[in-house]
């Protein structure tokens, strides 16, 4: 079994606030929101992170995930940032790939 948070998250160990999900992705509210909308979007497949030698049928799962937490969010005219960082040096601290989704409010320059 995977030690991994997300890994558990897709399995269905831990409880999130779902916000979109197919066979291949899950989106889900972060719980510690750096925005007022603060969604992460999931491979239910692991990767490390984008730099893992990520397949190209989950990178354009990966896509189109955000393209529906979006929509499902009405982001389409506030505006959004995606953040995926890669490595501990870069700020990432669950090592599955993951895409932020950011909005509800101006973003910062330094804000991830």
């Amino acid at each position: 079994m995977s030690e991994c948070i997300f890994c558990k998250i897709c399995s269905g160990e831990i409880p999130v606030n779902v916000v979109y999900e197919n066979d291949e992705v899950m989106a889900f509210e972060d719980a510690n929101p750096q925005a007022p909308v603060h969604v992460l979007v999931i491979p239910k497949k692991h990767f490390d992170s984008i730099a893992d030698n990520v397949d190209d049928e989950t990178l354009l799962a990966l896509h189109k995930g955000v393209k529906e937490v979006v929509k499902r969010k009405q982001l389409q005219d506030e505006g959004f940032r995606l953040v995926t960082n890669a490595g501990e040096r870069a700020g990432q601290t669950v090592r599955h790939l993951h895409i932020h989704v950011l909005s509800g409010q101006r973003l910062s320059d330094n804000m991830a």
